[in-house]
């Protein structure tokens, strides 16, 4: 499932950042939506090189889908980084969106100074809340909205008639996830079509997080007094609560995934992050740990098969 999840990118991703790295130097402020449950993982690292030394809003959307607390934290995290402002907002709320456009103003008093519109462009990845945000700022729909990922395909530019023009474009993955870490995740909150993944793997992997993070919330939502040590028989735990029965009584695990999976989704299991800064830092060592790994079996590999060549040759 890893490998194919973390490497969908469409051919008209690969086209939207061609597109998107000819307008960037004509943008004064540059605003990435990113999901508040996954701050790390939603965080698309091409943004950081197209966008060189403009500065950056990052929106953490859905926070009433997230934990509270982890959000402060995130906050204060992504702020760190030199020219970046980061807030959280829910597209409930029109007043929290609309703070925006505030701090786009704030970035760039020069333009408005000059008396011309201040030039921003919005970036995401697939299913992040991109649209309608945009539609929440125009006052209009300008944007598609769904609940599947990409949805906009093609960029476009909006006079939001209040100073701000606003550049749209497609969400974009980036073509290889280096983090599995972070490929489960996008997969869990949506960010991945569900025709792109295994949902008995992905849910496997959330509920022993939501086990050591959030038993609490588990046990309440599938009134299960004591949680397994495993996430199988967790797993098997909730399709029993849920009626996920197959014939001789076996549990259905692929249709208590899709049950928890959805629940998370929809901000039924409650208010949960699935990250948090302490656990990036360790899982980009692993990371970077395995790349060297298999750069050091790769030339290795190498040497071999030159060694073999040249007793052939004799």
């Amino acid at each position: 499932m890893i490998n194919n999840t973390i490497q969908w990118f469409p051919g008209h991703m690969h086209k939207a950042r061609k597109e998107i790295e000819e307008v960037v130097p004509k943008i004064d402020v540059i605003i990435e939506v990113l999901d508040a449950r996954i701050p790390f993982s939603s965080e698309n690292p091409l943004i950081r090189h197209i966008r060189k030394d403009k500065p950056v809003i990052k929106v953490l959307n859905k926070r009433d889908l997230a934990d509270p607390e982890m959000t402060a934290l995130w906050l204060e995290h992504l702020e760190k980084e030199q020219g970046v402002k980061a807030m959280a907002i829910t597209t409930e709320q029109v007043s929290e969106v609309n703070k925006i456009m505030d701090l786009c103003r704030k970035l760039a008093p020069h333009r408005e100074e000059m008396g011309k519109h201040i030039r921003t462009m919005i970036m995401g990845i697939p299913n992040v809340g991109k649209s309608t945000i945009i539609n929440t700022l125009a006052g209009r729909v300008v944007a598609k909205t769904g609940n599947q990922p990409a949805v906009t395909r093609q960029q476009q530019r909006i006079n939001l008639q209040n100073g701000v023009v606003l550049s749209d474009t497609p969400g974009i993955l980036w073509p290889k996830v280096e983090n599995p870490h972070s490929g489960f995740r996008l997969a869990a909150t949506g960010a991945i079509k569900d025709t792109a993944m295994e949902y008995d793997e992905v849910a496997f992997y959330t509920v022993e997080y939501l086990a050591k993070a959030y038993p609490d919330l588990l046990k309440s939502r599938y009134n299960i007094e004591e949680l397994p040590e495993s996430d199988v028989e967790l797993m098997e735990a909730i399709g029993e609560k849920r009626g996920c029965l197959r014939a001789g009584g076996r549990i259905d695990l692929h249709k208590a995934s899709e049950i928890l999976i959805n629940d998370l989704r929809n901000g039924a299991l409650g208010l949960i992050t699935l990250e948090h800064p302490d656990m990036i830092d360790s899982e980009l060592v692993a990371v970077e740990e395995a790349a060297v790994r298999k750069a050091e079996e790769k030339a290795k590999t190498k040497e071999e098969r030159r060694k073999r060549y040249l007793r052939n040759k004799r």
